[in-house]
C-alpha cells in the first residue's frame, strides 16, 4: 500500500512550487474519486476546524517536549541531542499512503542541502511503523530521518492527534488504507499535518498546523523561518 507519483522514474526532480503539485493532485482526486467520498473527507476537515484543533496545538513561543524516536533504520534519534547542534524542522505527516504527505516530503527533500547549510536538521514524524517508514524512505529516496511515533505519543504532546470518525474509517477500509497494519495499532488515530521550526533552546519559532491535509507550507517559507536571526 503506497502512493505512486505520476512519474516514479523522476522522483525528486519536480521543482514546481508545492501548491502547483498539490493543485495537480487535487484535480486528479476531483476527476477520479466519487463526490460522496470527497464530501466525507471535507466533512472531517470541517469538524476538526470547528473543534479548534489548530488553536490547541503547540504555538509560536512555547517549548516543545523532548522526545526520542526510532528512525526508518531503527536508530534512536534524540531531540535534545540534535538541538545542541542547531535548529530543528519538524514535519508531522499522516503516512506513506497519503499523496499530499508524499508530495510534501519530496519537496522538503529538495531543500535538504539548504537546511543543512543553515545548520538545521529536518525530522519527519508519523505514526507508521519503522518498516513502513523504511519503505517510504527507500521508495522516494528521502535523505532525512523518518521517525516512527508509535501510538502518536509525541504528536499528542504537540496537540495534533485526532481519531478518524467511523464514517471515514469505512471509506478508508474500502480503499485499502489499513491504518492498523500501517501504524501497528488499532487506534485509528492520526496527527493533523504540521510543521514546526524549533530554536536550540526548544522554543517554537514557526508553527503551521492545518486540519486540511491538502494544504502545507511551501518549503521556501520554512527555510526562511529556519535562517532568520
Amino acid at each position: 500500500m503506497k502512493w505512486r507519483s505520476l512519474e516514479e522514474s523522476t522522483l525528486g526532480t519536480d521543482s514546481r512550487p508545492l501548491r502547483e503539485i498539490f493543485a495537480e493532485r487535487k484535480a486528479l482526486i476531483a476527476q477520479y474519486v466519487p463526490r460522496e467520498t470527497q464530501a466525507i473527507h471535507e466533512k472531517v476537515i470541517a469538524e476538526l476546524r470547528e473543534q479548534g484543533i489548530s488553536g490547541s496545538a503547540l504555538a509560536v513561543g512555547t517549548k516543545v517536549p523532548s522526545f526520542e524516536l526510532k528512525d526508518h533504520n531503527g536508530k534512536a534519534v534524540s531531540s535534545p541531542e540534535l538541538l545542541k547542534r542547531g535548529r530543528l524542522v519538524l514535519c508531522f505527516f499522516r503516512g506513506r499512503w497519503c499523496p499530499f504527505c508524499v508530495g510534501q516530503l519530496e519537496a522538503m527533500n529538495r531543500i535538504l542541502p539548504q537546511i543543512r547549510d543553515a545548520g538545521g536538521k529536518l525530522l519527519v514524524i508519523s505514526p507508521q511503523t519503522v518498516q513502513q517508514s523504511f519503505f517510504m524512505a527507500d521508495q522516494h529516496r528521502l535523505g532525512f530521518p523518518l521517525l516512527s511515533d508509535a501510538g502518536n505519543q509525541v504528536a499528542r504532546q504537540f496537540g495534533l492527534v485526532y481519531r478518524i470518525p467511523d464514517y471515514q474509517e469505512t471509506i478508508y477500509r474500502r480503499v485499502l488504507i489499513n491504518l492498523p497494519f500501517t501504524n501497528g495499532d488499532e487506534s485509528w488515530e492520526l496527527p493533523v499535518p504540521a510543521v514546526y521550526v524549533v530554536d536550540r533552546d526548544g522554543t517554537v519559532l514557526f508553527a503551521a498546523v492545518n486540519p486540511d491535509y491538502k494544504e502545507r507550507p511551501e518549503p521556501e517559507e520554512i527555510l526562511e523561518q529556519l535562517v532568520r536571526p
